[in-house]
């Protein structure tokens, strides 16, 4: 468990980076008045370059090791920050769409790495072991990506847009000396020598568990990464402080019970999540987006229907989103394990693009009724294709 703790830990201090930068990009440029579709294009190459890191990290991964691709994922991180640390006046869309590229490729590299991790460290057959660590490296790593929207709006209002940027690569540089130091070199690498033609995953149940993360992860994004924070803003007049400590107790909570969802699954005591779970939390979710979508339109009060409806939102989401990172590990071969994991997070990157460029393109033109409900539209894909994927045998 030595090298798990080495693992998560360089992903934790990656994530607070991550989170923190996400918003810094997306309160500094709003600031600087661009509209919601010019900042959503800011994350294009974020999260078009991590489909595309996926598919190759996981086949490098397989062929160099685990460790290698966690160590490109953190350096490109800091080259990421130290390209914002120019002069604002260079901060123009296509440089700053570079910089996002590279931090997108940085965290795919990452959650691929640390996902695939829990897979090699853990013994075969270990179904609720799994089951409990995936939680916990999924949920903590969302809590602390809270703590670094939060930290982003704060420094931002602190120190300002380029001393924070200075702050964060800093500490990113002190965590990858020590995880250098410290990490196993062979771990994760395959038995056999993987080819470029393994990258497309072989597995049904692999296959539709990636569609349905597309549309799970495009119903979050379309209204939550441009379309809130905005809406906030522009509508209510929130302060960047405000807006940050909204969506980081929104994540440390989603996290939290990430964390807890073996328990509150109520599956995990006697047999791990299977099929029938992802349906059940599915519908769940969709009832939930509904009640969000007609809060929304039916008080008088945007602002406390909306925080509301996101706090139960993330909650239901929490617990989806769980299940969905089980289910992949546990699916996964365990020999190039991150090979099938790589492709799973393609399809996740692939349905928050899509999110992101309808987050921006339906607030601006449509406003942020118009989110809500392809937000829930995209889960009711998501729950459908979840009736594909195969039920434990014995289970009621």
């Amino acid at each position: 468990m030595k090298q798990y703790a080495i693992i998560t830990a360089s992903y934790w201090a990656f994530t607070l980076t991550d989170g923190a930068l996400r918003m810094l990009v997306v309160l500094y440029f709003h600031q600087l008045g661009y509209s919601p579709l010019g900042i959503a294009t800011l994350f294009i190459f974020y999260e078009f370059f991590g489909i595309v890191t996926n598919l190759v990290g996981g086949w490098l991964a397989a062929r160099l090791g685990l460790a290698a691709t966690l160590f490109i994922g953190l350096l490109l991180q800091i080259i990421a920050l130290s390209m914002l640390l120019v002069d604002p006046v260079l901060l123009a869309v296509p440089y700053v769409m570079v910089a996002q590229a590279l931090s997108g490729i940085a965290k795919d590299l990452n959650k691929m790495s640390a996902k695939s991790g829990i897979k090699v460290v853990l013994p075969p057959d270990a179904d609720q072991q799994l089951y409990h660590w995936v939680s916990v490296l999924t949920g903590s790593k969302n809590a602390l990506k809270g703590i670094g929207f939060f930290l982003g709006a704060l420094l931002l209002s602190l120190l300002g847009f380029q001393s924070t940027i200075g702050v964060l690569a800093s500490g990113l540089v002190i965590v990858t000396i020590a995880s250098f130091l410290m990490i196993d070199r062979d771990l994760g690498k395959a038995t056999f020598k993987a080819k470029f033609t393994d990258l497309m995953s072989k597995s049904n149940r692999v296959n539709c568990l990636s569609a349905a993360r597309f549309f799970l992860f495009g119903a979050r994004d379309v209204w939550f990464v441009i379309a809130l924070p905005v809406f906030l803003q522009q509508e209510l007049s929130w302060s960047n402080t405000a807006v940050g400590t909204l969506l980081a107790i929104w994540i440390v909570g989603y996290g939290a019970i990430q964390m807890l969802s073996p328990r509150i699954t109520g599956v995990g005591s006697a047999t791990p999540p299977d099929g029938r779970t992802a349906v059940f939390w599915g519908v769940l979710l969709t009832v939930t987006s509904i009640g969000v979508l007609a809060g929304f339109g039916y008080f008088s009060s945007p602002g406390i229907a909306l925080v509301t409806g996101i706090l139960i939102f993330g909650a239901v989401f929490a617990i989806n989103s769980a299940v969905h990172s089980y289910l992949i590990v546990s699916y996964a071969e365990r020999d190039g394990v991150s090979l099938d994991i790589g492709f799973y997070y393609m399809s996740n990157a692939a349905g928050r693009l899509v999110g992101t460029v309808l987050s921006g393109v339906l607030f601006q033109f449509y406003g942020l009724a118009a989110c809500l409900l392809m937000s829930t539209l995209l889960i009711m894909m998501a729950t459908f294709i979840s009736l594909k994927l195969p039920v434990l045998a014995g289970r009621p």
